[in-house]
This record gives structure tokens, sequence and C-alpha cells, in this order.
């Protein structure tokens, strides 16, 4: 994992933190311009699906797109996928399959909506092998190199191993793809498979474990100390990995 995104509630906490992913339902009715270096805009696709509100028309979060990003550096802004969790294929009714043609359709047409800005698809499914089908279903859409979301990954905390599955089975279809892990938490940043599978990744983690342990869930001074939290643990499975890599190349040389 090269960058670590924060996720937050509130706007106008992304000056104390970069960088930031920030749900579009955050900014839906704000009318004011807020501090920001490099930030993502999340669709906010699992909170409204969750609700069973489903999607806002593409239209119009294409023109939020365009109205937020004149604030900092918007690197993206994800699709308006469907996720495919049991219980969100139990709200809206449908299957597996409906959902990735709904998430490919809503990002054609919000490409067709010219935003200048990214748009950062995201490969649905539950099984791993529905990913693969989900890259193909995307086809020539996914160039060389290009920077996707994995989407339905955030209820698997509990098990890093199933995300390994997920996240193995696309990179053996597709190497090349750089992946953005969604909401994932503690117990899977900290897995050095997983960071070594993914390019990005982002988390609201932080609050959940304010909340629990009596803090503010809202307060950026948390999601300050849980990001940094993350950023010792990279950099001391780097240190390791270069180790290991020294030690295999000085063993090597022994043998030449």
């Amino acid at each position: 994992m090269n960058r670590f995104f924060t996720g937050l509630h509130q706007p106008s906490d992304a000056k104390h933190i970069n960088p930031v992913f920030i749900s579009v339902e955050r900014l839906w009715n704000r009318v004011s311009d807020f501090e920001v270096e490099d930030w993502v805009m999340d669709s906010g696709a699992f909170m409204r699906h969750k609700l069973g509100k489903g999607h806002r028309p593409v239209k119009e979060y294409a023109e939020k797109i365009v109205r937020w990003k004149r604030c900092g550096n918007l690197l993206a802004a994800v699709c308006q996928d469907y996720m495919c969790e049991p219980f969100i294929l139990n709200i809206t009714g449908l299957t597996v399959k409906d959902h990735q043609r709904l998430t490919i359709e809503r990002y054609d047409d919000l490409l067709h909506c010219d935003t200048g800005c990214y748009i950062l698809p995201v490969l649905q499914g539950y099984d791993p092998e529905d990913y693969v089908d989900h890259v193909r279903q995307y086809g020539s859409r996914l160039s060389v190199g290009m920077w996707v979301g994995v989407g339905s990954v955030c209820k698997r905390n509990g098990s890093p191993k199933k995300i390994i599955d997920v996240l193995m089975a696309i990179k053996m279809e597709r190497p090349d793809l750089k992946l953005h892990g969604f909401g994932l938490k503690k117990t899977s940043l900290a897995n050095v498979t997983i960071r070594h599978l993914i390019e990005t990744a982002d988390s609201m983690a932080w609050s959940f474990a304010a909340r629990k342990s009596g803090k503010g869930q809202n307060d950026w001074r948390n999601a300050v100390s849980f990001k940094a939290d993350v950023e010792v643990e990279a950099k001391g499975q780097r240190h390791l990995m270069e180790l290991i890599l020294d030690m295999q190349s000085s063993q090597l040389q022994n043998l030449d």
C-alpha cells in the first residue's frame, strides 16, 4: 500500500489531515468551500443502499463533482457502485450479476457527464470468481495500470484471508491494476499480504474505535492518531521486507 486515505465525517476537518476520503453526502447541502489538500470523493453508495434509498441521479452526482473539485486536489470521484453483500442484495431484491451490470452502467453514465475528474471504477462481487467476472465485464474500460476500487470487502475485515482471496483473484486476472480497498480496518491494514496487493485504502474505523472507547467519534484528533498508527505499521513492514530482501541477496551472493 502506497497511500492511506482517512475517512472523515466533517469536511471542515480535512485541513488537519492529508489525504482524506469524504462522502458526497456530507457535501450535498453544503454551501461554502472547505480547506483540503489531496482527497477522494465517495459516492455514498454503501450508506444509501444500506438505508434503502438507492443512488441519487447520475447527473446530480456529476454536478456535485464539478462543484467540489475546486476545493483542494480532488484525485478521484468514486463511481456509484452497487455492493454485493447478502444483506444489500436482500434490500434491492437483485442478484450479484444485476449489481455488477448496474455498476458498469452507472460508471459509463458518469463518464459521459464529462466532469473533468477521474472516475474511480469499482469491481463488485462477493466470491473471488465474481470479481474476476466483473473485470472481464468492464473489458477495455480498464486500461493498463488503472486505479480501481474493490467493493464489498469492508464487512470482511474480521477475516483478512477472505479479502486476500478476492485481491489475489483480481491480481491473477489483471496484475497491472492498482487496487483500492474500501473501508479496511486495522486487522486488514496490518496484514502484510493485503498491503502488498493494494495500492491505496481508506478507513473510518478510527471513528468506531473512538466511540467504543468513549472518545469523540467526530474528533479529528482521533483520526490523526489512527492514521499515525497505520503509517507506523507500514514503515515497520517495509523495513522488515527490506531486511528479508537483503538477507536473500546476501545468500545468493554467497552461493555464487
